[in-house]
């Protein structure tokens, strides 16, 4: 299971975000084909969606339709993804054998829906679906509730067909339009709410799984301090350099390694592609 040219370069070239917006782009694109076998909807991506203690719900894509609302969550990882419906973390193992660790998305796409239904206000079916990248290998996901899709993306269109054979038409164009209006201006927000979106996500996963996991976590400073990478959410991990002009040398380097490539140098001073 070699990583491909593209993965390489993705992974040395562009950071962490970048990569997601990657991702939910290409989701964005796997919508084209549902919409043009007759499945018509309309399609919303990064809406920051309010909750009731005044912060955001990002949800990565939605597609409108007569059925309901396709609530998409897009995971864009490479490498065997390894997943539990109630487990707090699903793992990736990458080719070199390497895990990287992330937060559950169904639980995720679960507290988007949650946020979703309060603000609409509505009886609207909501349908949950997780996609992940073409450039990964469900290996062994676990998954009992019926009305959440996990797939790949390029199944993305055989999932909306199956749910919209079995579901009922809910809204008409003067609803889907309604819906999609007031949804539209939740994806105008100004950098300092998706900042603050970013931050918060970053403190509540890391919390998350100190509890969960406390045996797996390592301090990163002696004092028992853990240090956050600023890109993905990660814990930064006292590293020693192999090779390079820095051999030997110590540094903080991110656990999320190579798919999020983000240092810290002991001196404090950050750089994003240290050897």
């Amino acid at each position: 299971m070699a990583k491909g040219l593209i993965d390489l370069l993705l992974d040395n070239i562009f950071d962490a975000e970048w990569i997601g917006r990657r991702g939910e782009k290409l989701t964005d694109r796997e919508l084209i084909l549902v919409r043009l076998f007759g499945r018509s909807g309309r399609v919303l991506r990064n809406i920051y969606v309010p909750k009731d203690n005044g912060e955001t719900s990002e949800i990565d894509v939605l597609f409108i339709t007569q059925k309901g609302i396709f609530v998409i969550e897009s995971k864009n990882y490479s490498g065997w993804i390894f997943g539990d419906e109630k487990a707090a973390y699903w793992t990736a193992m990458l080719p070199n054998k390497a895990k990287n660790r992330f937060y559950n998305p169904i639980k995720q796409n679960k507290s988007h829906i949650k946020w979703l239904e309060k603000y609409l206000d509505d009886d609207i079916p909501l349908f949950s679906i997780v996609t992940f990248s073409e450039r990964c290998e469900l290996k062994k996901i676990n998954v009992e509730s019926p009305d959440i899709s996990i797939i790949k993306r390029d199944k993305l269109y055989a999932a909306v067909r199956l749910t919209w054979g079995n579901a009922e038409d809910k809204l008409d164009k003067p609803k889907i339009s309604e819906i999609y209006d007031k949804l539209e201006v939740l994806t105008h927000v100004d950098q300092a709410v998706k900042a603050a979106h970013i931050d918060k996500i970053k403190t509540k996963y890391m919390k998350a799984e100190i509890q969960t996991n406390t045996k797996q976590i390592e301090p990163a400073e002696p004092t028992g301090e853990t240090l956050i990478c600023p890109h993905c959410g990660g814990k930064l991990i006292l590293r020693v350099a192999k090779k390079g002009a820095n051999a030997g040398n110590s540094f903080y380097g991110c656990a999320n390694f190579p798919t999020c490539r983000y240092v810290r140098n002991i001196d404090g001073e950050f750089e994003k592609n240290k050897e």
